[in-house]
């Protein structure tokens, strides 16, 4: 009798963009070091496509970086070097939107599904040196919603996700957009964090405080003006530590400059990604949001600024795979 199995035409991955709201512990005096807080958000990702080949190629936005990630990670599981990788949409590169993390990971899924050699996320974030000091990528990717991470501890495993919270459907993300801008990375980053004076105990104390007795409580009860009481108190004492290297608390001053304006405007909750030079303010209210919208629009009409608002997004990664009926018939 003949037998029929499945057999993978094609693997679609759609990988969501990130918030890195700001780091709670780099003393690391208690054996884990940095522990970050992390938003999930929706309306913007990067879409990947990958299709049997007889060799891997790669094209679309951000194809040379897509390719490279399929090379590490044949490489490191020993998959076969075959398949076609065409990138749909890219989250822009090194603007604190996740956009390494997350095609990586897509990436490493696809191939994985593609091939039949399924792996978990943790495990290709640890073979691509992803997570290396966050883990609110890998998160994002695996569940969405707001992230809180325990930090890198003594061995090479990335950092375990400790909180999983849902941002509230009510709630809007007004993103600041610096065209051109982007913050540091590669090996400019690893040589600031070399440069950053030490972290005082005593300030990582207060973070892991405010974020766990404050930031996560409020969220829960739904008060967005305490839960960004909290998070632009994080990003505050974090953007002044890390002033020395990013050139001020922000990395961009026109977005420093609409900060202040939101801050003004009775906002709390405002602060930049990563290294920036993307920023966001969190406003509890959705008409609310539209109106500082459309007035940050007509303000810095003209500008290299360009202003988005976002819902949270309370879902990891998806993935669709199409088949093929294959028939195999006993010689």
């Amino acid at each position: 009798m003949p037998l029929g199995v499945d057999e993978v035409r094609e693997v679609r991955v759609t990988a969501p963009a990130r918030l890195h709201l700001g780091f709670l512990d780099m003393n690391g005096g208690l054996g884990r070091r940095f522990g970050s807080l992390g938003l999930t958000l929706d309306g913007m990702a990067t879409t990947l496509r990958a299709r049997p080949s007889d060799r891997l190629c790669a094209s679309g936005p951000s194809a040379e970086r897509a390719l490279k990630a399929a090379r590490a990670v044949c490489d490191r599981f020993r998959w076969p070097a075959r398949a076609e990788l065409t990138v749909e949409e890219a989250i822009p590169e090194h603007v604190g939107l996740g956009s390494g993390t997350q095609l990586g990971l897509a990436v490493g899924t696809a191939l994985a599904h593609l091939h039949g050699r399924p792996s978990t996320v943790r495990r290709l974030a640890a073979e691509l040196e992803r997570g290396a000091r966050s883990g609110i990528g890998i998160g994002a990717f695996e569940r969405g919603g707001v992230i809180l991470d325990g930090g890198r501890g003594p061995d090479d495993a990335p950092p375990p996700i400790i909180a999983r919270l849902p941002f509230p459907e009510t709630w809007r993300v007004l993103l600041i957009l610096h065209r051109d801008g982007q913050g540091l990375h590669g090996t400019a980053e690893l040589q600031a964090f070399k440069a950053l004076p030490p972290f005082p105990a005593e300030r990582a104390g207060h973070l892991c405080r405010l974020i766990v007795m404050a930031a996560l409580p409020a969220l829960i009860e739904g008060d967005a003006d305490r839960f960004g009481r909290a998070v632009g108190e994080l990003q505050r004492t974090v953007g002044d530590h890390f002033a020395p290297v990013q050139g001020g608390r922000f990395t961009s001053p026109l977005v420093a400059e609409a900060l202040a304006w939101l801050e003004a405007e009775g906002i709390p909750g405002v602060g930049q990604t990563s290294w920036g030079p993307t920023g966001f303010a969190i406003v509890g209210d959705a008409r609310r949001a539209e109106s500082l919208l459309a007035e940050a629009r007509r303000r810095w009409a003209g500008s290299a600024l360009d202003f988005h608002l976002a819902r949270g997004r309370n879902d990891g990664a998806t993935l669709e795979s199409t088949t093929d009926r294959v028939v195999l018939r006993a010689s």
